[in-house]
């Protein structure tokens, strides 16, 4: 079934799959999300994406379905939820898809190829390329792509991707159309792949940031294919949950290494309260000093989601130029 707008998000313009008839001047468009993002971040990957098209939707309205490639690994209450309020992969073939979105998953292989979801997500990649007009691959998704498109490799940084990061618009193209010269842009991420590499293989940045690297780029592959190194949909709180989470999981002995604060994220005062927090768990490294972790306190200007709205907002546009619209001679009287 398509997911009903109004659970969690209630939207006039966001339409279940039964919906009253389209009014003049109104388009429709049919929005798919594979959502592959680890149990924690499920369902706050469902709302994020779900208020970006909310906010950028205007008069046209959305059929928004998610799904979820079966062999990414699931706790019983995740694949519940995944049953519950999903639509099986295997339907993706049966709807009329005009814009997909895919996004990454937590690494667990040494390499792509050796993930266990490697083989559906290849499938995926190629069905997009001939029956959807756009698709967006987000992060870990986006190396995914690359690496099977064009054999471009992602490549392991010294240290993790993550903070806050102004991005600067280098392209003048529909998807950046009124966005700020800069913008700035949630990272979280293991790997990277090198903007000369992409410039070698045909691609267009369309932003990049200096400390983070390409950012957003572009490439036509029948279907125009977006790749989000980082998050424009991540909401404020998003890199902390992450960050507490990897803290944890330190704490448990799940990690060998202390997770490294997010750059540009928190203010200085909290930033100077986790580094004596992280001296504190390297000397006792113990799963209860998780419970004495201080309250935390962001910067002002972490991403409240206006750059990424105006990115989607383009993103719907382009996809709706072929949408159904009723003429207004065809309006009921």
């Amino acid at each position: 079934m398509a997911l009903p707008f109004d659970r969690p998000i209630a939207s006039p313009a966001l339409a279940p799959a039964q919906s009253e008839p389209l009014r003049a001047g109104e388009g429709e468009l049919t929005i798919a999300l594979v959502n592959n993002m680890p149990d924690s971040a499920l369902k706050a990957t469902e709302r994020q994406f779900m208020r970006l098209v909310q906010s950028a939707a205007g008069k046209t309205r959305i059929r928004f379905h998610c799904f979820a490639l079966p062999t990414v690994a699931r706790s019983k209450q995740a694949k519940a939820h995944i049953d519950k309020e999903y639509v099986d992969l295997a339907e993706l073939h049966r709807l009329h898809i005009d814009g997909l979105i895919v996004t990454g998953a937590e690494p667990l292989a040494p390499t792509l190829q050796e993930e266990p979801y490697w083989r559906e997500f290849t499938d995926l990649i190629d069905w997009a390329r001939t029956n959807t007009r756009s698709a967006i691959w987000s992060c870990l998704a986006a190396h995914a792509a690359l690496q099977h498109l064009d054999g471009i490799e992602r490549k392991r940084l010294p240290q993790k991707c993550s903070g806050v990061y102004d991005c600067a618009k280098t392209a003048n193209d529909w998807l950046t159309v009124d966005l700020p010269p800069s913008i700035k842009v949630s990272h979280s991420r293991l790997n990277e792949v090198r903007e000369s590499d992409l410039v070698a293989g045909g691609y267009q940045i369309l932003t990049r940031s200096e400390q983070a690297g390409s950012d957003i780029f572009a490439r036509d592959f029948g279907s125009r294919f977006i790749f989000f190194q980082g998050h424009p949909e991540y909401d404020a709180l998003s890199l902390q949950r992450e960050y507490m989470r990897d803290i944890a999981r330190y704490l448990s002995g799940e990690r060998k290494d202390y997770p490294a604060i997010p750059a540009s994220y928190f203010d200085t005062p909290t930033e100077e309260v986790l580094a004596d927090f992280e001296q504190r768990a390297r000397a006792h490294r113990k799963v209860e000093l998780a419970a004495e972790l201080p309250g935390l306190t962001l910067r002002g200007g972490v991403p409240a989601g206006g750059a990424a709205t105006t990115i989607f907002r383009n993103w719907l546009d382009f996809l709706g130029q072929d949408a159904r619209v009723l003429p207004p001679e065809s309006v009921r009287k």
